[in-house]
């Protein structure tokens, strides 16, 4: 089994790559041992030490670790992924409270509906795609008085450059193909 890995945008999070899928829907994130529970692979990475997030994609893993040096950990990583997918043992537990598309709620009002659909739109056919390039995920989760609200997740969640993506990236292609767009705001 080889497995890549990628450098993300935030320097905390490398992006594992196992060459098969690993949700086949929806995320799920990890942010403590507890959380990580639901799952026995997450559970074998938070117990390396050093381990401060797990988020499981489609198709990779984010890891993000408690400093920036990757040189004891990154190895240890790649071997818990090897064991964990070469031992058969399913990626979660039943209990699992895997992130569905749909699962948070949203907002917005009922007149801003087209505005909303627009917003979404984008945010699935060009934002998405390019966050979870970086090992993350961005929803969204809300529209009040010209204002959008995001959710991140993965590698973006605490990511130095979160807020620059957000402001200049998110922003300025959500004001471009809709006027009533003021701002963007992560939740």
């Amino acid at each position: 089994m080889f497995i890549e890995t990628e450098s993300t945008p935030n320097p905390a999070t490398l992006k594992f790559l196992p060459g098969r899928p690993v949700m086949s829907a929806g995320t799920l994130d990890m942010r403590d041992p507890a959380g990580a529970r639901q799952s026995p692979l997450a559970e074998r990475l938070f117990a390396l030490g050093g381990v401060r997030g797990v988020f499981f994609g489609r198709d990779f893993i984010s890891v993000t670790s408690d400093g920036e040096d990757w040189s004891e950990l990154k190895p240890a990583a790649l071997g818990a992924i090897m064991e964990h997918y070469l031992s058969g043992e399913p990626l979660l537990t039943p209990e699992a409270q895997v992130s569905a598309e749909d699962a948070e709620p949203e907002f917005f009002a009922a007149e801003d509906a087209e505005t909303v659909d627009a917003i979404k739109q984008l945010i699935e056919t060009h934002v998405r795609p390019a966050v979870a390039n970086d090992g993350g995920d961005i929803r969204f989760r809300g529209f009040r008085d010209g204002t959008v609200y995001l959710a991140m997740k993965g590698s973006c969640s605490g990511c130095p450059s979160s807020t620059a993506t957000l402001k200049h990236g998110v922003q300025n292609l959500l004001q471009h193909y809709v006027p009533d767009v003021r701002a963007v705001e992560s939740v």
